[in-house]
């Protein structure tokens, strides 16, 4: 069962805002507490915690999803060179190949 937030966001099926969520609500439980046990105004510190949830959700999104973006690159340069590996291993266009014909030219 999929959880959605503002009505829209499916929470489940939308990488990294799960962790977003979790991350910001933790984030406003210390900001909030922390200015109530600073200052002892109450409206304040839910403020506070409001803003602290913004910020910390927003934060974590945008760092996770570059770091899924930089992941999935990372991915796909592996899988083409895997590809490359396969497709030209044994023939003259094989790089170590080259580099194994060149080491027994100059020996």
């Amino acid at each position: 069962q999929s959880f959605k937030l503002l009505g829209f966001l499916d929470v489940k099926s939308v990488p990294c805002a799960r962790e977003s969520v979790l991350y910001g609500s933790l984030g406003s439980l210390v900001v909030g507490l922390g200015h109530f046990l600073a200052t002892s105004r109450v409206r304040r510190s839910c403020d506070f915690a409001v803003g602290g949830f913004i910020c910390t959700m927003l934060g974590y999104w945008f760092y996770c999803r570059y770091n899924l973006a930089q992941h999935r690159i990372r991915q796909r340069m592996i899988k083409e060179g895997m590809r490359n590996k396969i497709l030209f291993e044994g023939s003259s266009f094989d790089p170590e190949k080259k580099q194994t014909g060149n080491e027994r030219s100059n020996s």
